[in-house]
């Protein structure tokens, strides 16, 4: 079989239903939308609506709160870590940050910043320049004689901190 050869199975489309066009179609005239009123036109929404009773959106409390100030970090696992300096795409010797993350593919974007889980082992000496790190991840990376700086991006200052500097 090729890619050429590739067909649905028979009956699994069907010809579209022209709707509208003369009475020997058999949906002709309204076009199966019956006669009169807010659905036989076009714009309907009533999505939701449930016949004048206090629909169910508005029924129900309303619960949590969404942090306008929280970051979006990246989160790595020192195991990530560890597989991507045995593969040669980080190297140990010079301080890992975002920039270089992005560039040996573990991270995708920047986001707000980084931050270290502890997950998997470490075996390497690497020194950090991260957002956040869990005490796992601390504890990990300082037994195999790495260490951690946390930077703190732009976004996380506040304006006071940007005029001092």
């Amino acid at each position: 079989m090729r890619l050429n050869e590739l067909r649905d199975n028979p009956g699994a489309t069907r010809p579209k239903k022209r709707v509208g066009r003369g009475p020997a179609s058999g949906k002709g005239k309204t076009a199966g939308r019956g006669v009169k009123g807010q659905k036989s036109r076009s714009g309907v929404a009533i999505k939701g609506f449930e016949g004048g009773q206090m629909p169910i959106h508005r029924r129900l409390p309303k619960r949590g709160f969404n942090n306008p100030f929280a970051k979006k970090l990246n989160e790595v696992n020192v195991g990530r870590l560890q597989l991507a300096v045995d593969a040669g795409k980080l190297d140990a010797g010079t301080p890992i940050n975002i920039d270089s993350l992005i560039a040996a593919g573990i991270v995708r974007r920047k986001l707000d910043g980084v931050r270290i889980l502890g997950k998997g082992e470490l075996k390497a000496k690497v020194d950090l320049h991260v957002d956040g790190i869990s005490e796992g991840a601390k504890k990990a990376v300082e037994a195999a004689g790495g260490s951690v700086q946390i930077i703190e991006t732009a976004k996380g200052q506040s304006k006071k901190d940007q005029k001092e500097e």
